[in-house]
C-alpha cells in the first residue's frame, strides 16, 4: 500500500476522487456510511463489482474501527457518488495471501 505523491489528506478533508488516496495493488481500505444514507447507496453497492467513488471525506482510522491495516478510511457524505466500473470482478483471496506470508518468513 502507498499514498500518492500528492499531500497526505488531512482528517475530515474533502476529496473529489478516490485517486487522491492511491492504494497499492490488492490493498483494501474501508468506508463508513451514515445510517440515514445507507439505503441511498445500497443499489450502488453490489457483490463482485468494482466501483468508482467520488466526493467523499478521508479520515484517520481509529483503532476501535480498524478492519484492515490501512491507516485511513473513507466516509460517504451526502455528496458522495458511486458509479459501477466492473461487474463480476474476481474475488481477492486474502487468506491465501496470509498463508503465503507466513511461509516466506
Amino acid at each position: 500500500m502507498f499514498l500518492s505523491a500528492s499531500p497526505v489528506p488531512q482528517t475530515g478533508a474533502r476529496h473529489s476522487t478516490f485517486e487522491s488516496l492511491r492504494l497499492g495493488r490488492n490493498s483494501v481500505t474501508h468506508g463508513f456510511t451514515p445510517v440515514g444514507r445507507a439505503n441511498h447507496y445500497m443499489s450502488s453497492l453490489k457483490a463482485d463489482s468494482i466501483v468508482k467513488v467520488d466526493r467523499f471525506e478521508i479520515a484517520r482510522c481509529s483503532s476501535m474501527y480498524k478492519i484492515t491495516d490501512h491507516p485511513f478510511l473513507i466516509r460517504f457524505i451526502s455528496l458522495t457518488i458511486i458509479d459501477e466500473v466492473i461487474t463480476c470482478a474476481l474475488e481477492i483471496n486474502f487468506q491465501s495471501r496470509l498463508d503465503c506470508s507466513r511461509i516466506s518468513k
